[in-house]
């Protein structure tokens, strides 16, 4: 096995470097001679020696990173990528899956008579999810600030024991205020998830193995459709008792996440840095594993022009539209499922199980969509391509007519087929995990691309008029205005990306050994996307 020989961080003396002002000095040169770029890095953070400057990496993962880039055996990858997926993967897919059963709850009491219990009228209901997205929408910069200061794992294993423990409390609600007060704080607490997901993605896993890992977790929005599907209908069958079927589910799912949470604190790393449960060389090959990714493991300091730079790329905006796009129609067709497939003239019972088949398409999608990723490394143009089947089955949904078993069946599936846009999210998460350097830049991105997700969420449900039931026409001619804009968002995010990476390729060619450095000396100095010209994107 390697043994890495990393300096210590103290003790390194850095070739001599020319000053900020020469560095600026010559990057500007650089560009009025060559006029092929417009890329200049932060004069104090980059150092044009050839050697890495320790004194803009973390202390902690300055133990564990080497001055440059090693070879990893492709066994010696798989055996790692493989204890890395035992421990980390394997949290996130189940953490993923019991935050998406306990949001979907609501969906499946919907029918199972806690409108009537607790007296819900009007848009009562629809208050009910969107309360969560507000709530998340005003915590989503804070979390992701602490997120990025604190053990991601021990705040992850927190967080699930405190939405487990609201969950549970849902039980014990008879109206609707006390409803909202418990649904707002479960989106508090469950704020914490996909935001910790996207840094632990980029903290462990290479660029090419994200996609897919992301993907993984996320599918668990289909598997918890299957299987919340076939606890609700055996939750169903209890007519008598001290609780109603709705309460059971509730508080049965509480108690299983707050174990769950007990759990992920024991099991899960914070980092590969202090990961006690892998071997001080295995931590090591962990870290220079991801140096590839040039996005950085961890940087704890508070850069304010990482937040400039967030502020005015465009891929930023991209991604927070992608989020708009998507959740937007997500969270009402979500809310609202056993609502619209009831509508469709089948039973309680054959809502339950209908919504089963749903959940085996939105997995159907989500592998497809990687499996083209990996095949064909085209990001954007897969996005494109599952956008058109939700084109066809929203129009669908609103031209057919209710009336026979037939077009019964045939709205069915037009409604199952919507879904297909749904590996856009999934893919832009992807992408942003992959294409972002710099720790604060990162945590803006983050935080905005989540705020954006709050945002589409919060209005979702209310897209779905009461009076407007049960065809909701108003929501779904929305849903095709929201398909027509992410068709634009998407197409303008491929010209930029690769238009980006074709400056770069420019400035390589012109000879500038910082934009085509195969050694990566930098690529844990914290530097951002941006001023980082040996970085390249994904699309």
């Amino acid at each position: 096995m390697t043994t890495l020989e990393v300096p210590d961080p103290d003790l390194v003396q850095p070739a001599a470097a020319p000053t900020p002002g020469e560095i600026r000095k010559s990057f500007q040169s650089d560009r009025k001679s060559k006029k092929s770029h417009d890329i200049e890095p932060h004069a104090d953070e980059l150092e044009k020696t050839g050697h890495t400057n320790y004194n803009n990496i973390d202390k902690e993962l300055a133990q564990y990173a080497g001055a440059t880039s090693i070879v990893i055996s492709e066994a010696e990858n798989t055996r790692l990528r493989r204890m890395i997926d035992k421990r980390v993967l394997v949290v996130m897919i189940t953490t993923y899956f019991l935050q998406a059963i306990d949001k979907g709850t609501l969906t499946f009491a919907s029918i199972m008579g806690i409108r009537d219990h607790t007296g819900l009228s009007g848009q009562d209901y629809n208050w009910l999810t969107t309360c969560i997205y507000i709530a998340i929408l005003i915590v989503e910069y804070p979390q992701n600030y602490i997120i990025a200061r604190v053990p991601v794992a021990k705040y992850l294993s927190f967080s699930i024991g405190a939405w487990g423990t609201v969950l549970a409390c849902h039980a014990a609600c008879n109206s609707f205020k006390g409803l909202v007060t418990v649904r707002t704080l479960l989106g508090i607490f469950e704020s914490a998830c996909q935001p910790a997901f996207v840094v632990l993605s980029s903290v462990w896993y290479r660029r090419e193995e994200q996609a897919a890992r992301v993907t993984y977790w996320y599918m668990m929005n289909g598997a918890q459709q299957i299987v919340g599907g076939l606890l609700a209908f055996c939750f169903s069958l209890i007519t008598t008792g001290p609780l109603r079927s709705w309460q059971w589910l509730f508080l049965t799912y509480g108690i299983i996440s707050v174990i769950f949470a007990v759990f992920v604190g024991w099991w899960m790393p914070d980092s590969p840095m202090r990961a006690k449960c892998f071997s001080e060389e295995d931590k090591r090959l962990m870290v220079e594993r991801v140096r590839s990714n040039q996005t950085g493991i961890q940087n704890r300091e508070f850069k304010k022009y990482q937040v400039y730079d967030a502020l005015t790329d465009p891929q930023t905006w991209c991604y927070a539209g992608i989020q708009l796009c998507t959740t937007l129609p997500t969270s009402g067709l979500g809310s609202f499922s056993g609502i619209i497939i009831n509508s469709f003239g089948f039973s309680v019972l054959q809502t339950q199980l209908l919504s089963m088949v749903l959940g085996v398409y939105i997995i159907i999608v989500l592998m497809g969509s990687v499996w083209l990723v990996k095949k064909y490394n085209q990001n954007c143009l897969t996005m494109l391509a599952f956008v058109v089947p939700s084109f066809v089955g929203t129009a669908l949904l609103m031209a057919l007519p209710n009336e026979t078993r037939a077009q019964h069946a045939g709205l069915l599936i037009s409604y199952y087929i919507t879904l297909s846009f749904w590996s856009a999210q999934t893919l832009g998460l992807s992408m942003m995990s992959r294409n972002v350097g710099g720790q604060t830049k990162k945590s803006v991105v983050v935080a905005l691309n989540f705020i954006f997700w709050a945002v589409g969420n919060a209005i979702g449900p209310q897209v779905f008029l009461a009076y407007n039931g049960p065809r909701y026409f108003i929501a779904f001619a929305t849903h095709m205005g929201c398909y027509v804009l992410l068709v634009f968002i998407i197409l303008f995010f491929r010209w930029h990306l690769k238009h980006q990476n074709k400056k770069r390729d420019e400035i390589a060619a012109a000879g500038v050994h910082e934009a085509r450095d195969e050694r990566m000396v930098h690529a844990f100095e914290d530097l951002t996307d941006r001023e980082n010209p040996n970085f390249r994107y994904v699309y």
